[in-house]
């Protein structure tokens, strides 16, 4: 063997050695700003998976009632009621979706509030009243959301996901069995070792890994600047409706997602016009506009936004679990004649896709079996937040972060920026936080390397 062979052995171990170190101390910087949000994230998507269940049994007093054998009062005569309760303007009425469920009416009272009036769809009597939008999943949708925080909080959502993306990739590098039989698909020792808490961290984070991704993707569509373009993108610029779509009927400034819940592909497009009636013509009435909507198919528990002027229309939206039911329908409030009917199958192939993902996401997609499936990821989360926790609390030295040691070739970092810019690319606001967290890490390495020369 040669003295050349000898010299050059221990440098791909040493170059693997560094590259591990490298990896490690991005995935550190990565687990230290994510795992506090991949906290809250997945305790309330948890909550949020059974949200019809939960808010059923809490709210059981204004959303459940007795089945009665004579039939249901008209929408008109639900929506009286309610307004009688509470005094305002009724905007939207939505459909009881089983027989044992209340009618819901929103009304815009005179002192700019929004109140969900329930009302017995047998009797007529008000169940009960609450701001619009503040049942308990309503509120832990907006806490998953961190809609609580400002619109700063959409940034936030991005700028998370990308790094969760990061986690989990070098999450994986870092599992990679290297020779070790243990910490792979098993955990060894007991929980009073810390690689106990390594071993466990690696595995849960093996199992859950490619759903956390996909859950991160999907969440995406939320998000401010990457949410927004690709909205943009999906949709087109026919009125917010997506590419293909023609819309050719006088279109309003009014954005559907301001009248009714909608799905994802449809939140930024335009309510139509009514065309101008015929004088003397008179509205066809919410009665008419129901029937009308329940002729045209639309899911049971649908939801009218009600026409707010003249040239107001009745939009009707459906938003089941399943995809092919989800439907928004725009009539025309003197003929009732359907001006826009949108459909999941009228999306383009990324609003499909997103669609898709998005269904899946929130445990609508595949029923029970999705949830179930979800809620043991949502676990595996939590638990990879907690004994990440605690392996760096074991592992951490007195007085210090533990930041994981620096690569003694620096070079190494080279093609881990080159991958961590590509992100930056595809993710914006998580490539700037990448740049702001590449600059804090140089700046403490100065300092430390100016307060050990000084002290030297």
């Amino acid at each position: 063997m040669s003295d050349a062979t000898l010299d050059a052995s221990p440098r791909p171990r040493a170059a693997a050695s560094d590259l591990y170190r490298a990896v490690w101390r991005w995935h550190f910087y990565a687990g230290l700003f994510v795992l506090p949000f991949l906290i809250t994230l997945a305790v309330t998507g948890a909550g949020y998976l059974f949200r019809d269940e939960i808010d059923a049994i809490i709210h059981a007093d204004i959303k459940r009632v007795e089945v009665a054998q004579t039939g249901t009062l008209s929408p008109e005569a639900l929506v009286a009621s309610a307004v009688t309760a509470v005094p305002g303007r009724a905007v939207k009425y939505t459909d009881p979706p089983t027989a044992a469920a209340s009618a819901e009416v929103t009304v815009a009272t005179d002192d700019g509030r929004r109140m969900a009036v329930y009302v017995n769809p047998y009797e007529g009597y008000v169940l009960g009243a609450r701001p619009d939008r503040s049942t308990v999943m309503w509120t832990v949708r907006y806490l998953h959301s961190l809609r609580y925080f400002g619109p700063v909080a959409r940034g936030v959502i991005e700028i998370v996901g990308g790094w969760t993306i990061l986690l989990v990739a070098t999450g994986i590098y870092l599992w990679w069995p290297r020779g070790q039989a243990g910490g792979v698909l098993s955990v060894r020792g007991d929980r009073r070792r810390r690689v106990f808490w390594r071993d466990t961290h690696a595995v849960t984070g093996i199992v859950v890994g490619g759903f956390i991704v996909f859950l991160a993707v999907t969440g995406m569509p939320w998000s401010q600047v990457w949410g927004g373009k690709v909205n943009e993108w999906a949709n087109g610029h026919n009125f917010g409706y997506p590419s293909g779509v023609r819309v050719d009927v006088p279109m309003s400034d009014q954005r559907l997602t301001d009248t009714a819940q909608t799905s994802w592909s449809l939140e930024q497009a335009r309510v139509p016009e009514t065309p101008p009636p015929a004088q003397g013509a008179a509205p066809i009435g919410l009665n008419a506009a129901v029937a009308a909507f329940e002729r045209l198919g639309l899911h049971p528990g649908f939801s009218v936004a009600l026409p707010s002027s003249p040239t107001g229309v009745y939009s009707g939206s459906a938003y089941p679990d399943d995809l092919a039911q989800q439907r928004v329908v725009h009539l025309d409030q003197y003929s009732g004649r359907s001006l826009v009917d949108m459909s999941y199958a009228d999306y383009g192939p990324m609003g499909r896709w997103l669609e898709f993902g998005i269904n899946t996401h929130m445990g609508q997609q595949f029923g029970l079996a999705n949830q179930i499936l979800l809620l043991a990821v949502c676990g595996g989360i939590v638990l990879l937040a907690v004994s990440g926790g605690v392996m760096w609390w074991k592992r951490r030295p007195s007085r210090s972060m533990g930041v994981p040691p620096m690569p003694a070739d620096r070079r190494v970092f080279r093609g881990l920026l080159a991958i961590l810019a590509v992100g930056g690319v595809l993710f914006p606001l998580t490539g700037a936080s990448l740049l702001v967290m590449l600059a804090l890490d140089t700046a403490i390495r100065r300092l430390r390397g100016t307060a050990s020369h000084a002290a030297a």
